[in-house]
């Protein structure tokens, strides 16, 4: 196996774009935003019969992938020493024999997503490690809360250590379309998110149309967001194909008229290492070679990684490990 040919194909570079400004509310551009349905189910149906990579160009992705990864535990569970686990498993989220035949020295996760409880001490155990912590806010995951506790609840994670926030929309300000509220919300929940970037969670399963993601969408990048993210990953219906082109493709749009790069985040029901390559081939299709890095894409997902290792142990080893050997945390 060439090692050395992975690591030329997979350069993981931490780049950093300036922060989005936002801009004044244009409700024509958002009242002109549709989607056609069928022809974006076509679009996605037939991407992954005409994508598919293998053997080191494989690999290779698969290790983009982990830098990408958003790694999450948002259980009602949740411990101070299962998340001291899961940082830990964000520093080192392969064997330290793989990552020497796939020719890494190191590799780590794009960031850890908690709630805030859960901030202290992933900021403790993830500290000198460059990995930043994200903390879920504003009522997550219905974001129904008294709305002065939803903007108290991302100072206090901002204050505890979190860089990134990902707050929830008001559902009912887009199935209403009152999108003068839903510019307002989105921009205070900006403003108190200071220096931490805020990834705007749409719910995009509880949106009703594709139409009503795509105007999502430009409004809460109008109003500043730094990336857009499918869902909070307790709905009934998550990230999908569909779903991601619209969003993406309203990223790019954003980007053609502001020249500003707005990230994107598919949450909830990405498991497996073939629908990571999925997703990394639309990222590439549509929106470029610089949107797949870990400041402008992210993945919200904990079981994923487990799957991506057990691949990646096949392709140095030529054998399939039982899945309890890749534990997430």
């Amino acid at each position: 196996m060439q090692t050395t040919d992975i690591a030329r194909t997979a350069p993981l570079p931490k780049l950093t774009e300036p922060r989005n400004p936002g801009m004044a509310l244009d409700l024509g551009w958002v009242r002109a935003a549709t989607a056609n349905r069928s022809a974006i189910e076509r679009r996605c149906a037939s991407l992954p019969a005409r994508r598919s990579v293998k053997k080191d160009y494989q690999a290779a992705w698969l290790l983009k992938a982990i830098t990408c990864i958003d790694l999450t535990t948002l259980a009602g569970d949740d411990t101070a020493e299962r998340v001291r686990r899961l940082c830990a498993k964000a520093r080192q989220p392969l064997r330290p024999d793989l990552l020497a035949a796939l020719g890494f020295d190191s590799l780590h996760t794009g960031a850890v997503c908690v709630y805030h409880e859960m901030v202290a001490p992933a900021v403790a155990a993830l500290r000198g490690s460059g990995i930043p912590v994200a903390a879920v806010s504003t009522g997550f995951p219905a974001g129904l809360s008294p709305f002065a506790l939803r903007l108290a609840e991302i100072g206090e994670s901002v204050a505890a250590g979190a860089e990134e926030i990902d707050i929830v929309i008001s559902r009912r300000h887009v199935l209403e379309g009152n999108w003068q509220a839903l510019y307002d919300e989105m921009r205070l929940f900006r403003e108190a998110c200071g220096e931490a970037h805020v990834k705007a969670i749409l719910a995009t399963g509880e949106l009703g149309t594709l139409k009503n993601v795509a105007r999502a969408s430009l409004v809460c990048m109008m109003a500043g967001a730094d990336f857009i993210k499918t869902s909070t990953g307790k709905e009934t219906v998550n990230a999908t194909l569909p779903v991601s082109l619209v969003m993406i493709r309203a990223i790019r749009d954003y980007y053609d008229r502001t020249g500003i790069r707005i990230g994107y985040k598919p949450a909830g029901g990405i498991s497996k290492a073939k629908d990571a390559l999925v997703y990394l081939s639309l990222i590439k299709e549509e929106l470029g070679n610089r949107w797949l890095q870990p400041d402008l894409f992210r993945f919200g997902a904990s079981s994923l990684l487990g799957d991506i290792e057990r691949q990646l142990e096949h392709h140095v080893t030529g054998a399939y490990s039982a899945g309890y050997r890749h534990a997430v945390g």
